[in-house]
């Protein structure tokens, strides 16, 4: 399964090769920017963009109340990973 995460474009770090810093879910790194960068919305104008991450690229800019709520329920998901984990290595799982 392919899977983009919600980030938000923070600094533009080379105009040249369309390189910006996301910050994803608090996790700072270097992004892609080509495939929403256009003569109508230059590298420049992506600062503040809600963008969907994919390998190391923005994949398409999202709303921001979208990437907050996917964001929430990756969060909500990772939590419930976790206590199925937590059950399947308990003491009683293998009765």
């Amino acid at each position: 399964m392919c899977l983009g995460i919600p980030g938000q474009i923070i600094e533009i770090i080379d105009a040249d090769n369309l390189l910006a810093k996301v910050d994803v879910a608090g996790v700072k790194r270097p992004v892609n920017i080509a495939c929403i960068v256009s003569n109508e919305h230059p590298a420049e104008a992506c600062v503040g963009d809600w963008v969907l991450v994919h390998v190391g690229f923005a994949m398409s800019i999202i709303d921001e109340e979208e990437a907050l709520k996917t964001l929430a329920l990756l969060e909500e998901l990772g939590e419930t990973q976790e206590e199925i984990y937590a059950m399947q290595n308990s003491a009683g799982a293998n009765v």
